[in-house]
């Protein structure tokens, strides 16, 4: 089985297997069997791969989400907002 994938997914590797149906193109699944011995542990590898890009991604996004609310609540406290003059509230 590839190694790649234990670079901090947290999934349970010992966790049961069970089958699943996939549609793959024909002529990918020939030439990738070609070049695999086990298809379904490759797949699993990569699925830990882009499971682990994904969770990245959405942090990396919150992140700059956070950080956008945290200037635009500066700049509210610093100088307050156009709107604030005309606020009935």
């Amino acid at each position: 089985m590839p190694s790649r994938t234990n670079l901090g997914v947290s999934y349970d590797r010992s966790a049961p297997r069970r089958p699943v149906n996939l549609s793959l193109n024909t002529d990918l699944l020939a030439q990738v069997r070609e070049v695999t011995p086990n298809l379904s542990a490759t797949v699993e590898t990569l699925l830990g791969d882009y499971l682990q890009s994904a969770r990245q991604q959405r942090e990396d996004e919150q992140r700059k989400l956070d950080g956008v609310i945290d200037a635009v609540n500066e700049l509210h406290a610093r100088h307050g907002f156009l709107s604030d003059e005309f606020s009935t509230l």
